[in-house]
């Protein structure tokens, strides 16, 4: 009898990056105003979160909001802000090391998590970008470093809402991610698009450069 092939474990990436887009037009779908869009993405991260957690991801970045975004209208910039603060406190309650990355200078940035712009807790690293700017990030290099210095490179990338761009996100680690796009909107989040971007990173030849 032949003896079974043996499927090779898959190979997990060490830290993943994750663009969470598609609530507005989620939102406007199913008849509702834009700004309602945004708290329908706190389940979907959470369960996100929960996944990578149990897969033993050491550490994952999250798009919040950006500097850009908050040139939106004030009734979407009152509810992503308060979509971002309710999903940061929860994440750090169920056990995530929380680093929040944005410009707390700045009124945008909500200043309720201000304490987590130094890493809190232990667990797996969280790193979320609250009034987020690229520039922003990269002038730290005039005073010695990226502001995001802290944060590892990345090794994937996976964005919801079937934009073909990083929109800015963490310019310095992306440098050499593989990025995994879904059509699907984010607040229609399944476990199986996580499934479905880390098979499709395990068949990737990843040779960084080499």
């Amino acid at each position: 009898m032949p003896v079974p092939v043996q499927s090779q474990p898959r190979r997990l990436p060490r830290h993943i990056g994750f663009i969470p887009d598609g609530n507005r037009r989620w939102a406007v779908q199913r008849g509702l105003p834009k700004e309602q869009g945004y708290a329908w993405g706190i389940a979907p991260g959470l369960a996100l979160f929960e996944a990578c957690k149990a897969l033993g991801i050491e550490e994952v970045s999250v798009y919040g909001f950006t500097q850009d975004n908050t040139r939106r209208p004030r009734a979407q910039a009152t509810q992503f802000r308060a979509a971002c603060v309710e999903f940061a406190q929860e994440v750090s309650r169920r056990g995530a090391a929380l680093l929040v990355l944005g410009d707390e200078r700045s009124k945008q940035f909500p200043v309720e998590l201000a304490s987590f712009r130094t890493r809190q807790g232990e667990g797996i690293k969280v790193n979320f970008l609250v009034n987020y700017g690229w520039e922003w990030d990269l002038d730290g290099l005039k005073e010695g470093g990226l502001r995001s210095a802290e944060v590892s490179r990345l090794d994937l990338i996976v964005r919801w809402g079937g934009g073909r761009r990083l929109s800015g996100f963490l310019p310095a680690q992306s440098v050499y991610a593989d990025i995994f796009v879904l059509d699907a909107l984010w607040p229609d989040f399944a476990p199986e698009h996580l499934d479905a971007a880390l098979d499709w990173l395990d068949q990737q030849d990843r040779t960084l450069g080499g």
